[in-house]
């Protein structure tokens, strides 16, 4: 970011089949040296395969899986005198948003055997359910946040 001018955020165009922005900001996230069309393919692969298995609208399954992978809290660290504390602070909505779509596609990148696109809608489904890797991340975050609310007092 530049010392002079404020960077703005522009808004993203939504994606050409579900006409949401969160899926062109997903498809975004998970590129890799510059192939849209190759992540706009695993990703509508992906949404496929969530309506063979669960028979309701792909899109609300993917954005309920995003909301229960996203976190409240986090913790950064301080350093205080010569010690340094994990002090829990609260996270704002865009960042939650982008940690949740970081793990999703981590988590999916990380599974082996099969191709991307259903490695994608297992995480997804697994995230849909409250359980899978993602939403461990998840899970991890609050309990170290939980383990450190006594530093809550050095956050500013």
């Amino acid at each position: 970011m530049g010392r002079k001018n404020k960077s703005i955020n522009r808004p993203l165009a939504p994606d050409a089949k579900y006409n949401s922005p969160v899926i062109s900001k997903f498809v975004c996230r998970m590129m890799i040296d510059g192939k849209k069309a190759t992540c706009v393919r695993i990703i509508y692969e992906a949404m496929d395969l969530l309506k063979k298995k669960t028979d309701k609208e792909p899109l609300e399954v993917f954005l309920k899986a995003l909301d229960n992978v996203k976190p409240m809290v986090e913790v950064k660290s301080r350093r205080v005198g010569g010690a340094t504390y994990q002090v829990p602070v609260e996270i704002r909505e865009a960042r939650r948003e982008a940690l949740a779509m970081r793990w999703i596609i981590k988590a999916a990148r990380a599974k082996s055997g099969h191709g991307m696109g259903e490695c994608l809608a297992n995480e997804l489904m697994d995230a849909y359910n409250n359980t899978g890797t993602a939403y461990k991340k998840k899970e991890d975050t609050h309990k170290m946040a939980e383990a450190n609310k006594a530093f809550a007092h050095y956050r500013w």
